[in-house]
């Protein structure tokens, strides 16, 4: 199989769908991969390693995307990549559709394959293509709060941690799973005083097992998750719902009677955001501010982090991608993990959670592919 790797073309985005480790693999098992030429250079991974490793440079997108079979990628394609997809070619790469209609309805009429990492499943029902990037935007959304309440950043002016005789900030987390647990361990050894909401007790059960009582845990009550929302200094957003639109846990009015200062970090803005008030923002300019409170939504913090994150995410995707280069589309055919990430087929919707969000009709994966 041709194998096209282009650069990233997304605000700040640095991360690369595949490591010169990877290439090497992918040509040693017979197959071409295209890498257009600096799509890792701001990573440290020079054309020269990808070269070492097997692949042919290229110079634009346009000829990757023209040439390759399937084209491997980290962020949702922008209008102009999705103009060049075509039938018969397969996409891998994040997609996050449910909240963004023009990006679905392009893939629909591209006639590619479009498989979702967001979406595809392991044996335990986790998202082991999505676990390492919602790892590292767990731990950057303390990272990104600590920062933005001080008050050269609008926020309060408060130390995450305190000093003697003065309290540490309240940070009240949104969701149990990866990206909240991930967020926990970071404020615990910031030193925060923390609660954690989730409608899972077992999730809760392991952090208290795991914390005791350094971090209170609480089931996920509308009234008290309002309490402790509007007391805190920082609210970190980590809910999910695979493939589908993030519930708006916070309200504006709830928003409205926060302290000024406080800091809200949307980690689900990729589906749309927990938070009535959020709405993407770039690396570039990260934040806003309603009623006072500092809003920090970038939609690809990962990409902060390239380096780390690219080797945290093909770690993760290489094994997928090596399956659908040996099998094609019969790689899914034989694995339902890998065939629930299927999005997007020959012009037909496949996710069921994005044809709700977006009321459109589907047919389901299984039906077309088995």
């Amino acid at each position: 199989m041709i194998i096209g790797l282009p650069q990233e073309v997304k605000n700040n985005e640095f991360r690369v769908g595949l490591t010169p480790g990877n290439v090497k693999g992918l040509c040693k098992q017979g197959h071409s991969v295209l890498v257009q030429r600096g799509a890792g250079e701001q990573i440290g991974l020079s054309d020269e390693a990808y070269r070492l490793a097997g692949a042919s440079l290229i110079n634009s997108a346009a000829e990757v995307f023209a040439k390759a079979q399937m084209v491997v990628k980290v962020k949702e394609p922008q209008a102009q990549e999705c103009a060049m997809l075509r039938e018969d070619q397969i996409l891998f790469t994040y997609l996050h559709l449910a909240p963004d209609p023009k990006q679905t309805q392009a893939l629909i009429d591209s006639g590619a394959t479009c498989i979702a990492y967001e979406t595809v499943t392991a044996i335990n029902g986790a998202l082991p293509l999505l676990a390492p990037m919602s790892e590292v935007a767990g731990r950057m959304s303390i990272q990104a709060a600590a920062a933005h309440l001080e008050k050269t950043h609008g926020g309060l002016g408060i130390l995450m941690a305190g000093v003697p005789g003065v309290s540490p900030a309240k940070v009240v987390i949104l969701g149990a799973g990866v990206v909240g647990r991930n967020a926990l361990q970071m404020a615990v050894g910031m030193g925060a005083d923390i609660c954690i909401f989730d409608r899972d007790i077992d999730r809760l059960r392991q952090v208290d097992m795991l914390y005791g009582n350094r971090v209170r845990t609480f089931y996920a009550d509308p009234l008290l998750v309002e309490f402790e929302v509007c007391e805190a200094d920082v609210v970190i957003g980590a809910v999910l719902l695979p493939g589908g639109t993030a519930p708006k846990l916070v309200s504006r009015e709830m928003v409205r009677k926060m302290k000024k200062g406080a800091v809200v970090v949307d980690v689900a803005i990729d589906q749309g955001g927990c938070f009535e008030t959020s709405r993407p923002t770039t690396h570039t300019d990260p934040t806003y501010l309603v009623d006072g409170v500092v809003h920090y939504c970038v939609a690809n913090m990962p990409g902060a982090v390239a380096r780390t994150s690219t080797f945290a995410l093909t770690n993760a995707t290489y094994p997928f991608v090596e399956a659908l280069a040996n099998r094609g589309l019969m790689a899914m055919a034989g694995d339902h993990h890998l065939r629930n990430g299927l999005s997007v087929h020959r012009g037909v919707l496949t996710s069921a959670p994005v044809a709700q969000a977006q009321q459109l009709d589907f047919v389901s994966a299984e039906e077309l592919l088995t």
